[in-house]
């Protein structure tokens, strides 16, 4: 059985999710931000990172991106329609606040393409394209453990802002009704910020969800 952790990071505290397994492999989504945080943790609890995969490549989601990489000597996953926003403050936003420092990291390891099944170490998981806050942003679904990394798509009684660029509400919607609301039901739905959620919490009390 898998362990998920949950580390609010960075700017605007991101959730960080830490899924390792009895091996004490792990794998880092969205290191936002508190790389000297994260690393100490990691070093706690003595697990061994072997990827990072980004939901998304907004500033918030990429702050400690290199620092976390160069540490571990880890690949980087993200999809293809971002694969350039990595090293691009513009694209990724950062630059789009004075308080923020422009964030540039190195390009991505391995990009993905498609929707698939996918195994990286003793971890397996499919990946799903969701795309609707950003062109490329991607679910991560470990369906034997019943949870999923959703990134900025889905909240707890909410969804993802689509006014940043490549951003499509009707995708959004489309993404979230066909790709995540069709999971299991009891599914954990892990965002980008905020609280856990489940497909049936939102189906029955998300009023963006509900008018749709």
């Amino acid at each position: 059985m898998l362990n998920v952790r949950t580390y609010p990071l960075g700017f605007i505290q991101t959730n960080c999710y830490v899924v390792s397994n009895s091996s004490k492999q792990c794998l880092i989504f969205d290191p936002g931000g508190d790389g000297d945080k994260l690393i100490h943790e990691l070093n706690r609890l003595n697990l061994k990172p072997i990827a990072i995969l980004l939901t998304h490549a907004h500033f918030d989601h990429i702050g400690a991106l290199d620092q976390i990489r160069d540490k571990y000597k880890i690949p980087v996953y993200i999809h293809e329609a971002e694969k350039k926003w990595l090293n691009d403050p513009t694209k990724n936003g950062s630059s789009k606040y004075a308080e923020i420092p422009s964030i540039s990291c190195k390009d991505a390891d391995i990009i993905l393409t498609n929707e698939s099944q996918i195994e990286i170490g003793d971890f397996s998981f499919q990946i799903l394209h969701t795309p609707g806050h950003s062109p490329g942003s991607l679910t991560f679904y470990f369906g034997d453990d019943s949870f999923a990394i959703v990134g900025d798509t889905l909240f707890q009684n909410s969804i993802g802002r689509t006014d940043l660029l490549g951003g499509n509400n009707a995708e959004l919607i489309k993404s979230i009704h066909s790709k995540l609301l069709t999971l299991p039901e009891t599914t954990i739905v892990y965002p980008g910020h905020g609280a856990s959620t489940t497909p049936e919490d939102e189906m029955e009390n998300n009023p963006f969800i509900n008018g749709f």
